[in-house]
């Protein structure tokens, strides 16, 4: 991946070279220059914004595969709580989604959700937390239904470090936990994780932040 950048970043050296030397033949007076020429350096200022669109996708994928979890632990930090509630209870932004993770290099994908004003009958009353499974590369290695137990936490930040967690085995009749045909299943979790009265002022919310975490069971897959 580094690899790939670095060629692309040696091509957008190429061509901001180019322009440079247009520049410099013209005497960099735009007014005196040719219509060929005009096109030529419309032409590859196109070509620089292409390659720097594709070296920011690649900056963004390579971060992901950076900080990317393959035991099936997610570490989730939520800051700015407080306007990001607001937001949710405005239904601007409804609910947030963590970076995924997955069980293994060719395991399953799977990320978390949080509704910060809730979702179902927690909505308006309680933070709802959820695990979703996501489309994978590999699904089609894998065994289906899924069966692996989760365990969703929500931190504290005090130093007794006495979580507030849930865990739960998949309802293998669910569609949550099918073979996914889109991009990601329904969630499923926690609807009424933790009130909002409990959480304000809790060990859980400091600087107004937020660490929750989701743990999936691997012990007993088995990889083909």
């Amino acid at each position: 991946m580094q690899e790939r950048m670095g060629n692309t970043e040696n091509q957008i050296s190429e061509v901001d070279q180019r322009i440079i030397n247009l520049e410099q033949d013209t005497g960099s007076r735009v007014g005196g220059l040719s219509g060929e020429t005009l096109r030529e350096m419309e032409a590859t200022s196109q070509q620089v914004g292409v390659h720097d669109i594709r070296l920011a996708e690649m900056d963004v994928r390579f971060q992901c595969l950076e900080t990317a979890n393959y035991e099936g632990v997610l570490l989730w930090k939520v800051t700015d709580y407080a306007r990001r509630k607001q937001d949710a209870f405005q239904s601007r932004v409804m609910s947030l989604y963590s970076q995924p993770f997955y069980t293994g290099r060719f395991g399953y994908k799977m990320c978390g959700r949080v509704y910060l004003n809730g979702d179902g009958m927690g909505k308006g009353t309680h933070l709802s937390l959820f695990f979703v499974l996501m489309r994978g590369e590999y699904d089609a290695l894998l065994e289906w239904p899924f069966r692996q137990k989760v365990t969703l936490s929500l931190l504290d930040q005090s130093p007794a470090r006495r979580d507030l967690s849930d865990t739960f085995r998949p309802d293998p009749t669910s569609s949550s936990f099918r073979r996914p045909s889109t991009e990601m299943n329904i969630a499923s979790g926690c609807p009424m994780f933790i009130s909002h009265i409990d959480l304000q002022n809790s060990r859980f919310l400091k600087d107004d932040t937020l660490y929750m975490k989701i743990v999936v069971d691997t012990i007993d897959l088995v990889p083909r």
